[in-house]
């Protein structure tokens, strides 16, 4: 982490400037969601029980006692501490509430309904309210009140069944995918429902399922099954529609290699040194070279353990041919043209140095700039009562000594 470059918090980006969201999120994918409106310019308020976001405990790995799962998605947010099970709790959460253009929960419907922070309980009281919900299988349908956690929601989308090698078993993709989805979903209707605002001055119901952003995720598998009826299964990345498109073993490290037209199909054979190959009958186009996928890979394959990895990249860099290394997380973080372009950082608070993966989104020729570091627990909730709702000291303390935050 001390080779991450030190970048002090500022404005940061405006696009969602006057924006206030009331984030009810716990875990991953509501907080991504929450995270990408707060670097996009929102004011996010945590809004967090007693015991913390469930992620506080996650770990190890922790970074001084605190969470790294909750720190990758936690950035631009103030914690407030309320406990809404008590009477004068609801109170402050109304009222806080009034102040919000935006909430987003991941609590199951019927918690919603239990907690009356359900959307038909929280639009009567603010009809303009931008209500989005964020579940494992959606407000509606059979498995609605069903529990569920990413892994969960992979398995229901087929990923799974396609990830890992022909002969190995169904296996998980390496990150949280259905909750980063479905968490960029979220925020990006929201954002679409802020939009419409604008011009209708109504407020939205939003309803996002991890189930159906993994599955979505994976229309370019599906679509091709429903249309032709063949099954795919496992292959290890090795039968996708473009021939050639998988991963080669060189001299050394292994290779990416893309190649996706016929005009890289003959930039391939100039740059490892065999022109007059690019150019052999029956080869011309992606749907000749799939029937012949077998033997060209062999063929291919042959010519790469002629020279390392690194040997090779530089050639097809030059000769425009899509290739790449097979990253460890160490050499992803170090990668010089990342950090060049500001995707690894270090943020302080306090004492405490926290890494982190910027939003990856460039706005007038900068990388977003974080405004605030991840929050400690309750961190925010003296200043936002008394900048969001006026309350006084007496009025503060009364309310911390009756343990409502």
């Amino acid at each position: 982490m001390d080779a991450l470059p030190l970048m002090a918090c500022g404005q940061g980006a405006d696009l969602l400037a006057g924006v206030t969201v009331l984030d009810l999120t716990t875990s991953v994918a509501g907080p991504y969601a929450t995270m990408l409106l707060g670097d996009l310019g929102a004011r996010v308020i945590k809004l967090e029980r007693p015991q913390g976001d469930d992620a506080r405990a996650w770990g190890p790995p922790f970074l001084e006692g605190e969470s790294l799962w909750f720190l990758a998605v936690n950035r631009n947010k103030e914690s407030l501490v309320l406990d809404q099970t008590k009477a004068e709790g609801r109170a402050l959460f109304e009222a806080l509430l009034a102040k919000a253009d935006v909430l987003v929960t991941n609590q199951p419907p019927q918690v919603q309904r239990k907690l009356a922070t359900d959307y038909a309980s929280l639009s009567a009281l603010k009809p303009d309210l931008i209500f989005t919900a964020l579940t494992g299988f959606g407000l509606s349908g059979a498995r609605a009140e069903r529990a569920c956690y990413d892994l969960i929601a992979e398995g229901y989308s087929g990923v799974m069944d396609l990830t890992g090698a022909a002969e190995s078993g169904p296996q998980k993709v390496g990150t949280p995918a259905a909750d980063l989805l479905a968490g960029q979903d979220a925020a990006m209707a929201s954002i679409a429902a802020l939009f419409a605002k604008e011009r209708s001055g109504q407020g939205r119901l939003i309803d996002i399922a991890l189930v159906e952003s993994m599955t979505r995720f994976m229309a370019c598998r599906i679509l091709p099954y429903l249309g032709s009826g063949e099954l795919p299964g496992r292959s290890g990345g090795t039968d996708s529609v473009i021939a050639i498109y998988q991963t080669f073993e060189t001299a050394d490290e292994p290779l990416t290699l893309g190649l996706g037209s016929d005009a890289i199909w003959k930039r391939f054979w100039q740059a490892v040194g065999q022109p007059a190959r690019a150019e052999a009958e029956g080869e011309g186009s992606n749907a000749e070279r799939r029937a012949k996928r077998a033997d060209l890979v062999a063929e291919i394959q042959e010519v790469l353990l002629e020279q390392g990895r690194d040997s090779w990249l530089e050639r097809f860099a030059a000769a425009r041919v899509p290739a790449g290394p097979i990253n460890r997380l160490d050499e992803t973080t170090s990668d010089a043209a990342l950090l060049e372009r500001g995707l690894f950082y270090r943020l302080e608070r306090g004492a405490t140095q926290l890494p982190q993966v910027g939003l990856g989104i460039h706005l007038d020729g900068a990388a977003v700039q974080p405004r605030l570091p991840p929050p400690g627990l309750g961190e925010h909730t003296e200043l936002l009562l008394q900048e969001l709702l006026g309350y006084d000291q007496a009025k503060i303390a009364a309310l911390k000594a009756a343990h409502v935050i």
